[in-house]
């Protein structure tokens, strides 16, 4: 049954929203020409009918994720008029604080969960909403606005396909104006209808002429009650056309004409309702005159409050990359007599602990269910907690860790296990340019407790796509936490952290210390981030070791100590943030620096390690610092060949004997 066609007041809602947007946007083309804005800035003029047409039916509860093109959509779901242009003027009272401008607008205050100049992670997200609301029994539903341009991403598939196998409250709204940017979607797309596209997904899709507001208004209706009440997710499809440029102060008739453009304005959606209320006596144009001219007035305000607003306090320019300050942390020593379990129990027991006491987590990844994954980390938790709570993907990583970053802006605390670290680099994109700066974007108003692990390093022929380490590339960018623990006892105490910590973590475990075995409390504790571990303690060389190399270096000490050299091995643990006090401080005591490091030499740990030293304890030195990797190459498959790229114990007895006699 359709449901009934608006009523008088909700049609001025609409009229007004859509108008307000228009004016808006007409001020900020103005204001660009000005120079008030700083950078990009994409109009929303000619596609106000979707954004209002969608946004009436959603609570303030309710996630909305955006794309470049994104004001429309700002000011549908609450942002108000001055908080929109205060962005894009840079000032502080602008809804992101200055940080975003035109393409990152984030207010989570009325569910606007940002807006994103990446094409398609927006896609993810809006099902990583629905995932976390399902999980959270809350009715309500994750919406994406995306362009044409998207339709042709991977994002697309990845995440209209896991929103339909999981059925999640989601609705995807496709704003197709013809052209990405300025290539023309019928050159670039096989399939000229995007709705179309839903049913190989197994979702409704429904075509919509995007210019008529009550068409998009009445389709919208029934997305959202068929996501609330669980009937999966929705794709529309909005047949509109954007008449201004791609961006202010870009040309516009290289790749469109004039003529095209002016034949679409008389289309306006705007223009189109006004009709409709005039025809339909439902406004007479005294009312919709007085109507327009309020509205004009409040986007001059609003305009002249932006441009006397203060500019953001430049100490606050690396605030909020991390959430807040650290929560003291008391480590308990091993207790004497512990028992002793492998590396893989030990991670087990924490994630299991935490799953217990917080039913907010759950966990993806490729047969991480019933199977309990291919390294058995999730084994037995299925048979507790279920298929919600463990849940088997599809091969998709980009899918599942963007979808994974909506879940945890929208309240969860997703666990993505992506098995080998060499698989999750098809999602590296979604880890950068969106988990990693959400938190800061969003000036620490969305946080983001996403916990991404999975197995590094060389070993049993994996040759060169299982067998990568890239915790170096990781800890170059501001947002992220990287763990790489070499014993069971620090893996168990990181990853209860890493489950209680409102940052995301890239929790990487090597290969072969699945199987180490290691004295472990069985209750509950936590190993801070950034906090090294003195491994072994001497006064002869400070070794710095990560992971493997930890065990190698240990065994090479046992063997030099018989000749007399006192080794003293320092464990960071974590890469980012890295304990440099605690290797600064053995230096002083030794005077002399070796790293042992697997992962490549060039533009590595090492490099930052060596060079902090040099910073701060050049004096401490009696020698230059040394390191020792892994070759600068793939990793081969034959085991002479893998053995020769690796450092061994005897290697390292060599570069440690070498360094002392210096």
């Amino acid at each position: 049954m359709s449901p009934p066609p608006p009523g008088k007041d909700r049609l001025l809602s609409l009229y007004r929203k859509m108008v307000l947007i228009r004016r808006c946007e007409e001020q900020l083309a103005k204001s660009h020409q000005r120079g008030l804005i700083h950078g990009a800035c994409h109009t929303y003029v000619g596609q106000e009918a979707i954004a209002v047409g969608v946004c009436a039916h959603l609570r303030t509860e309710d996630a909305v994720f955006s794309t470049h093109r994104g004001h429309g959509h700002a000011l549908a779901k609450g942002v108000s008029a001055e908080q929109l242009i205060a962005e894009l003027y840079g000032r502080a009272t602008g809804c992101s604080r200055g940080r975003g401008g035109s393409m990152h607008l984030f207010a989570p205050e009325v569910g606007m969960m940002g807006t994103s100049g990446i094409v398609g992670p927006c896609i993810l997200q809006a099902a990583g909403a629905g995932y976390s609301f399902r999980l959270l029994k809350r009715d309500n539903v994750g919406v994406a606005f995306f362009g044409d341009g998207a339709v042709n991403n991977g994002a697309f598939h990845e995440g209209l396909n896991l929103a339909s196998i999981w059925k999640l409250p989601a609705v995807f709204v496709c704003e197709n104006n013809e052209f990405a940017t300025e290539v023309p979607f019928k050159y670039s797309a096989g399939n000229p209808t995007v709705a179309s596209r839903a049913a190989s997904y197994g979702m409704a899709g429904v075509d919509l002429d995007g210019n008529d507001v009550l068409a998009i208004h009445a389709a919208a209706t029934d997305a959202i009650e068929r996501a609330r009440q669980g009937g999966g997710p929705t794709l529309l499809e909005c047949r509109t056309y954007r008449t201004r440029a791609h961006a202010e102060g870009m040309g516009d008739f290289t790749y469109r004409t004039r003529e095209e453009v002016e034949a679409w304005k008389p289309r306006c959606p705007i223009a189109r309702l006004r009709a409709h209320l005039l025809g339909a006596a439902l406004a007479s144009e005294t009312e919709l005159a007085n109507l327009d001219a309020e509205i004009s007035a409040e986007v001059e305000a609003a305009h002249g409050a932006a441009e006397k607003a203060s500019w953001p306090d430049p100490a606050c320019a690396a605030t909020h990359v991390f959430a807040g300050p650290a929560r003291p942390v008391t480590t308990p020593p091993t207790p004497a007599g512990a028992r002793e379990i492998s590396y893989m129990q030990a991670t087990l027991e924490a994630l299991s602990f935490e799953m217990k006491h917080n039913p907010r987590i759950f966990v993806l990844g490729e047969g991480i269910g019933q199977r309990g994954g291919n390294f058995k980390t999730t084994a037995g938790l299925y048979d507790l907690y279920g298929p919600e709570r463990l849940r088997d993907t599809p091969i998709s990583e980009r899918g599942f860790v963007g979808l994974g970053g909506g879940a945890a802006m929208t309240g969860s605390r997703p666990v993505i296990d992506f098995m080998f670290a060499d698989f999750v680099l098809d999602a590296v994109g979604e880890i950068i340019n969106q988990i990693a700066k959400i938190q800061y974007m969003s000036d620490g108003r969305i946080k983001m407790p996403i916990l991404l692990r999975g197995c590094i390093g060389i070993g049993h022929s994996a040759a060169t796509h299982h067998s990568g380490n890239y915790y170096p590339m990781y800890a170059h960018f501001p947002g992220l936490r990287v763990v790489v623990p070499s014993t069971p006892y620090d893996a168990k105490g990181l990853l209860h952290h890493a489950l209680r910590c409102d940052d995301p973590v890239l929790f990487l475990e090597h290969r072969e210390l699945l199987s180490l075995k290691g004295s472990t409390p069985e209750g509950d504790y936590e190993i801070p981030f950034g906090q090294a571990a003195v491994v072994r303690e001497g006064k002869d060389v400070t070794v710095v070791a990560l992971a493997l190399m930890v065990q190698h270096v240990l065994k090479a000490s046992a063997t030099l100590a018989a000749e007399g050299i006192s080794v003293e091995l320092i464990d960071p643990r974590t890469v980012a943030p890295l304990d440099v006090d605690t290797i600064a401080q053995s230096v002083r005591k030794t005077g002399r620096l070796l790293i042992v490091d697997e992962a490549f030499m060039p533009f590595g740990i090492g490099a930052e390690i060596a060079a902090q030293i040099a910073d701060r304890g050049f004096d401490d030195l009696d020698a230059p610092v040394r390191r020792l990797n892994g070759v600068h190459t793939p990793t081969p498959y034959s085991p002479t060949l893998e053995s020769a790229v690796v450092p061994n114990v005897e290697q390292i007895a060599q570069a440690i004997r070498s360094l002392v006699s210096e």
